[in-house]
């Protein structure tokens, strides 16, 4: 019996598979809102076939896009862009639906990858970046403007009020990002957090303020909405952010009513070496599982079916999250079922191109053949 074609729960929220669409950023939307593209990207990748589909890195407001270019949900008109793509998914498919509410903190104002992915100064046309402190991400880039009270109440809120956005557009579950450089990572990252007030210096501290955006966010949704957290479990950079480090907050969040932990690492330094190589975040996934207890999502370069039901059945990880490989191949879950022996859902227009050597590979796939 293949553990990646079986179920898992997180929270109130039941997955049919443990195949998750990580979030993936498209920087196609147009003043925050979604775009035709969302509806092209997102929609096939609802066909999947996999458990859980999570959408790309959604700000929390406008400054905190990482590019004019970003998904948002902060206002009437992003909502309403949003909601017309996921009504169109759940007319036509039954995966869970999650999103990435995000904040890029000092990560912000930037152009997009394939424009070069620089910051754009404030007298080109891009817009002030906040953080903990007013630390630029790269030697050459303009310094953001350290939070004060007014601003991390602010942001907290921010974060609230896209929650219960996502949950009026009805997903089921809410990741917040905590990791990659951007904002909640910078303030538990001693390289971008120096502050000297109860947000700063030590771990206990520096957790602080993700720890309340969680808690806020957490109070506010139903339960019936899984809430997890995405992590950079190291920062690649001595001095930085590291897995003991980061087994505390998973601990702190757990207590908080945590529902899942979604293992990265890196992005808050350009000075980061990563050693690259299949599954090489995997063991972060591993000691978090272990020392918080609580469902982790793997990721990172797990590219074949064989390795994810392997990093499940040695207990490494709950669920398998693929980025990059789910773009070059869209059907992996259904590629994966049929060489691991699982099925899928499928819709049922595609019903008709299962080979007659799998006839399970789909789910209640019965029809007659003119």
């Amino acid at each position: 019996m293949s553990l990646l074609f079986s179920p898992i729960s997180l929270g109130a929220v039941t997955l049919d598979n443990r195949i998750v669409v990580a979030p993936m950023c498209e920087y196609s939307a147009e003043e925050g809102r979604a775009t035709d593209w969302h509806m092209i990207h997102l929609g096939h990748l609802a066909l999947s076939g996999a458990g859980l589909l999570i959408l790309e890195a959604t700000a929390v407001e406008a400054v905190g896009r990482i590019t004019p270019y970003d998904l948002g949900l902060y206002d009437e008109a992003t909502e309403a862009a949003l909601g017309r793509i996921v009504q169109a998914i759940r007319r036509y498919s039954p995966i869970k639906l999650g999103v990435q509410i995000a904040h890029a903190g000092r990560k912000a104002s930037s152009q997009a990858p394939w424009d070069g992915g620089q910051q754009i100064p404030v007298a080109e046309g891009g817009w002030p970046s906040v953080a903990p402190s007013a630390l630029p991400h790269g030697r050459d880039e303009e310094a953001p403007l350290a939070l004060d009270a007014a601003g991390l109440a602010r942001i907290r809120q921010a974060f609230v009020d896209t929650a219960l956005r996502a949950v009026r557009l009805g997903f089921d579950l809410i990741e917040l990002h905590g990791a990659h450089g951007y904002l909640l990572h910078q303030f538990l990252s001693p390289l971008a957090n120096q502050r000297d007030d109860a947000y700063g210096g030590s771990l206990e501290n520096r957790m602080r303020f993700p720890l309340q955006v969680f808690e806020a966010v957490r109070q506010a949704v139903p339960a019936d909405v899984a809430v997890g957290m995405r992590v950079s479990a190291s920062d690649w950079v001595e001095g930085g952010l590291d897995v003991p480090q980061v087994v505390a907050f998973a601990q702190a969040l757990k207590e908080r009513g945590c529902d899942f932990v979604h293992v990265s690492s890196a992005g808050v330094s350009p000075l980061q070496k990563i050693p690259l190589s299949p599954g090489y975040q995997v063991p972060f996934a591993e000691t978090i599982k272990r020392e918080a207890g609580m469902p982790t999502i793997a990721v990172g370069l797990i590219t074949e079916a064989e390795h994810a039901e392997q990093i499940l059945q040695q207990g490494q990880a709950d669920m398998v999250a693929l980025a990059r490989g789910m773009l070059y191949d869209p059907r992996w879950p259904w590629h994966a079922a049929a060489r691991l022996g699982g099925s899928v859902d499928a819709p049922r227009q595609y019903w008709r191109c299962q080979p007659r050597e799998l006839k399970t590979l789909f789910r209640n796939a019965s029809f007659g053949q003119r």
